[in-house]
């Protein structure tokens, strides 16, 4: 008979999960025993950097990660990291060890009294398995969860003392047989429904297309661009995106709506049908009240997401995959020849030593990074001067947090550079946000991953003073971080680092760390403060 670790082993290898992102502990070490040769174990130094990383590389490789944490404290410890995952859509497994069940109900040392209850809400499903030989197939349903839209993290609590119990031949039989299902998810839209939406479109005076991360993540981006380019449809991207999912340098393109209620709604005035493909309708924050369209206008929702079409304060919705909808409709329009692509390259000015102003910090990182570079962006502050600098026109090119939560960048560069090995990985870090995650820095050093981290460094949280300003909360306390050397930090975790000063020197020295694949570098970039406006 075999054991319930090598069965739950197998259906692992059946789902191509052979990399465990984990910070082991002691309810842990019975799964690891005898850690097989075709697995690799990724260790992270805190478990929300552990699950930050795994995050990252699901988001980068297409995949499901698995992750393994230590019973009810490893959970606690992650659940920032694992809210994060949740709002980014990440399909993910998380683990937890578990006491011996014998000493369950005396609530031992490291017993997690409550294993279901403590992940929620940030889960889509959370379980432990009543009896030792369930841990297979829980495991198999698992990952078909997961990768149910919307994508999300789900939760098992598995006792450390299942793995060794013994598993019979028809359990084991089933269990391998769960885990090879496959499932299919594309929900093709009624002919009728596409029909209705394309009349509306060619109907409207000024229709508008708002994509959202789903179009980036679901494969739907070929689809959009066809669409958009036969109905001579401007798009914007929908507010606090944490994917790309238009071409920023395409003509069609207008940018990102603002994210508050007034703000965007004045933004969309002049267009009488907004559809809205992939994205939540909408994410706001901070609250500026308004009404949620111009008056006249109308919203259709095209979402894989059943919450996102309930949740919606206005508008209709189709329930459908985006690619398959956006696809069907662009065969309602004639096909035309693109308009050409304007040059909208960043001039990089070579600014003199000293605090480079972000625009051109960004710039000059852009200018040194290659052309099929995979940004990690966790410098809430910059974010707009980031998108003018960068214009990532490519699929699958930028990767940021949906969850609004700090801690992701750091560690999801990581898990990003695991997950697209042959792509070069730059992550552009606020100094604020490094340290909230900054134990991935050893990660990457020792797994020698190649990692580019930009830190611009202004020694505050600028996104916090610009939310002040906004709250009329000026002069609240902590905004300010003074004293901190980031190189000397990533020094200790064994990551090479220097300190650029000039638009020139920056561009040279992202240049020079996206062409080796030695291992990880650190710039520290001094940076002036520049609030975003609404």
């Amino acid at each position: 008979m075999r054991t319930v670790r090598e069965s739950a082993l197998d259906v692992l290898r059946t789902r191509g999960m052979t990399t465990v992102f984990g910070n082991p502990g002691s309810t842990e070490l019975p799964f690891l025993k005898h850690f097989p040769d075709d697995f690799r174990y990724i260790l992270g130094l805190q478990e929300a950097v552990v699950v930050g990383m795994a995050d990252g590389y699901a988001l980068a490789s297409g995949t499901t990660a698995l992750v393994n944490l230590h019973t009810g404290p490893g959970t606690g410890n992650a659940m920032g990291a694992i809210l994060n995952a949740r709002a980014n859509r990440t399909p993910m497994v998380v683990t937890a060890g578990q006491q011996v069940r014998a000493m369950l109900t005396m609530e031992a040392l490291l017993s997690n009294p409550q294993p279901t209850l403590l992940p929620q809400p940030a889960v889509k499903w959370a379980y432990e398995p009543p009896r030792p030989t369930d841990v297979p197939p829980a495991l198999a349903r698992a990952v078909q969860l997961a990768e149910t839209p919307p994508h999300g993290p789900v939760f098992l609590s598995l006792p450390m003392d299942d793995f060794d119990a013994a598993v019979t031949r028809a359990e084991d039989q089933a269990a391998q047989a769960t885990a090879a299902r496959e499932v299919e998810h594309a929900t093709a839209p009624r002919p009728e429904t596409v029909r209705s939406l394309a009349d509306r479109l060619k109907q409207a005076r000024n229709a508008v297309l708002v994509v959202g991360d789903d179009v980036d993540s679901s494969g739907a981006w070929d689809a959009v661009v066809r669409l958009a380019e036969r109905g001579g449809l401007p798009v914007w991207s929908a507010p606090a995106s944490a994917r790309v999912s238009f071409p920023h340098a395409h003509p069609l393109y207008r940018g990102e709506l603002p994210p508050a209620i007034g703000p965007l709604t004045r933004a969309l005035e002049g267009h009488d049908l907004v559809v809205v493909i992939g994205a939540q309708v909408f994410r706001y924050y901070p609250y500026v009240p308004g009404p949620y369209l111009p008056e006249g206008t109308e919203l259709v929702l095209v979402t894989r997401d059943l919450e996102d079409a309930a949740k919606a304060p206005v508008g209709d919705a189709v329930v459908a995959d985006p690619a398959a909808t956006a696809q069907a409709l662009a065969e309602h329009f004639p096909a035309r020849e693109p308009a050409p692509v304007p040059d909208r390259r960043v001039r990089v000015p070579q600014a003199a030593d000293g605090a480079l102003p972000p625009g051109t910090a960004l710039a000059a990182v852009v200018e040194g990074a290659p052309e099929d570079t995979l940004w990690v962006n966790e410098s809430p502050s910059n974010v707009p001067q980031f998108h003018e600098a960068a214009r990532i026109s490519t699929p699958g090119s930028y990767l940021f947090s949906a969850g609004g939560g700090l801690g992701f960048g750091a560690a999801a560069a990581v898990g990003a550079q695991l997950g697209a090995p042959d792509r070069p990985v730059v992550a552009v870090l606020g100094d604020g946000s490094v340290h909230y995650a900054v134990q991935a820095l050893w990660t990457a050093s020792a797994y020698r991953l190649p990692v580019t981290f930009v830190v611009l460094s202004n020694a505050r949280y600028a996104i916090l003073q610009w939310f002040a300003q906004l709250e009329h909360a000026q002069g609240a306390p902590g905004l300010d971080i003074p004293g901190l050397d980031i190189p000397t930090v990533a020094a200790g975790y064994g990551v090479r680092s220097c300190r650029a000063e000039s638009a020139g020197e920056l561009t040279k020295s992202v240049r020079d760390a996206t062409a080796q694949r030695e291992g990880p570098v650190l710039i520290d970039v001094p940076v002036t403060t520049e609030l975003p406006s609404l």
